[in-house]
């Protein structure tokens, strides 16, 4: 059962982040090893790249979740928009992002996000959303008309969408897949035996059973999927779940390390080391994946673009063999 929460507060008052996080005790914060640090966004890039955003009144998931590639993506121009507003109907305990009833869509949104495509220039685009369990086709439609409005304005760009699950909204999926995305992304998140209480609004073989579905539909659009580690998962569990990915043919596995936003939020288990990340990758190959980045800074769009390339070129080369 998904729970909505109306925390939207009166006008001029301030209005709690994470409504349904705010009265749990504070949890102890693991200190980061050497690897997971990262240099302070402060270049001439980075500030083009947020206004850009800021000028058209965009959200962005590397803001909203506090990714921690920010500096070195926005410095790039890469940003992964966030549609649908910035408020998520659901409260998943890894997650950064507001939390409670969502305000109504911006009609004009879609065609905000294809003027700053064309704006930045980009040959690939990564476009996410919160979950909108309140719409009846869960922001699917929105889905439809972004897509559309990127092709419109930068017809050469590639689109990559990070859905929601869509849970109990028949037939948003369908919707989404005839739009015809290049890649199909939707998160599994943790493995699942994590998902009462890392995931709890969702349901894991539903988002086993999504990607499968979108091949199904469409086998000519590349899915992926991603997932962080240092929850408490075991080695197993994971390599499970890779199984479980590949049983539905998807194309590309993402996995990163689990970093804590708040002290409210799940507490990192453990630092899980490049090696062991190094070793997920190879495994990932062996079972069948196109491409799998594992590392601990892997997020599910970063070097999306250079990723799309790898993935073409790796599907060419298992056709020609």
């Amino acid at each position: 059962m998904v729970t909505i929460l109306d925390a939207r507060s009166p006008a001029g008052a301030a209005r709690p982040r994470h409504p349904e996080k705010a009265h749990r005790p504070d949890t102890a914060v693991l200190p980061k090893p050497d690897w997971i640090r990262v240099k302070a966004p402060v270049s001439a890039g980075y500030q083009e790249t947020r206004e850009i955003v800021k000028s058209n009144r965009l959200v962005t998931v590397c803001e909203e979740a506090g990714c921690p590639n920010i500096g070195g993506c926005w410095e790039k121009k890469h940003a992964t928009f966030m549609i649908m507003g910035g408020i998520c109907t659901r409260a998943c305990a890894f997650c950064n992002v507001a939390t409670g009833l969502p305000h109504a869509l911006d009609k004009g949104e879609p065609a905000s996000v294809g003027r700053a495509v064309a704006s930045m220039g980009l040959s690939h685009v990564v476009i996410t959303s919160v979950d909108r369990d309140d719409l009846a086709d869960g922001g699917a439609q929105h889905f439809v008309e972004t897509i559309e409005a990127i092709r419109a304005a930068a017809p050469g760009t590639t689109i990559e969408i990070l859905t929601p699950d869509f849970l109990r909204k028949p037939g948003a999926l369908e919707k989404v897949v005839a739009a015809r995305p290049d890649v199909f992304n939707h998160n599994l998140e943790t493995v699942p035996s994590n998902y009462l209480t890392v995931r709890p609004g969702a349901r894991y073989f539903h988002s086993i059973r999504l990607l499968q579905r979108v091949k199904e539909l469409d086998p000519t659009i590349f899915t992926k999927s991603g997932i962080m580690v240092g929850l408490g998962e075991e080695r197993n569990e994971v390599l499970q779940l890779m199984d479980d990915l590949r049983s539905a043919d998807v194309d590309f596995m993402t996995i990163g390390q689990y970093l804590q936003p708040t002290r409210k939020h799940h507490p990192v288990i453990r630092y899980v080391t490049p090696e062991e990340f190094k070793s997920f990758e190879t495994v990932g190959l062996t079972k069948g994946f196109l491409v799998v980045a594992s590392s601990p800074l892997t997020r599910s769009s970063h070097h999306a673009g250079e990723d799309f390339e790898r993935l073409k070129a790796a599907r060419f080369a298992k056709v020609a063999a």
